[in-house]
């Protein structure tokens, strides 16, 4: 078993995120009767998953869910693709709406005072 401070230094992450992760779901610990929590080693690989959905741009509550299906041994190669499909779709989205915003403020910026429109 590790305790909080050992798992945060192993997975990359501090104690704060593992706190906000099991109090949302994501991964669970034990109590001792001192109060601290132990996490089982295996954990590890887990947090380091979260991490890395976070970091290709999935939200906490999507890897929730994410981690619920893996848990239950539900996700399917196909599932896996079409998260990917869909996070792929969002990406592009935001980057076309990026894109016309920066075309709308190189419009505005030769304008004498741009922001009284």
């Amino acid at each position: 078993m590790l305790k909080i401070g050992e798992l945060a230094k192993r997975a990359g992450v501090s104690a704060d995120a593992l706190r906000l992760y099991e109090r949302l779901g994501l991964i669970k610990s034990e109590r001792l009767p001192n109060g601290y929590r132990v996490y089982d080693p295996q954990i590890e690989q887990l947090v380091k998953l979260i991490r890395r959905g976070q970091r290709l741009g999935f939200t906490l509550r999507e890897m929730a869910d994410i981690v619920a299906l893996l848990a239950e041994g539900d996700m399917t190669a196909n599932q896996t693709a079409k998260l990917m499909r869909e996070k792929i779709s969002e990406i592009d989205a935001k980057i076309a709406e990026l894109e016309e915003l920066r075309g709308v403020l190189t419009s505005l910026h030769a304008q004498p005072c741009p922001l009284r429109g």
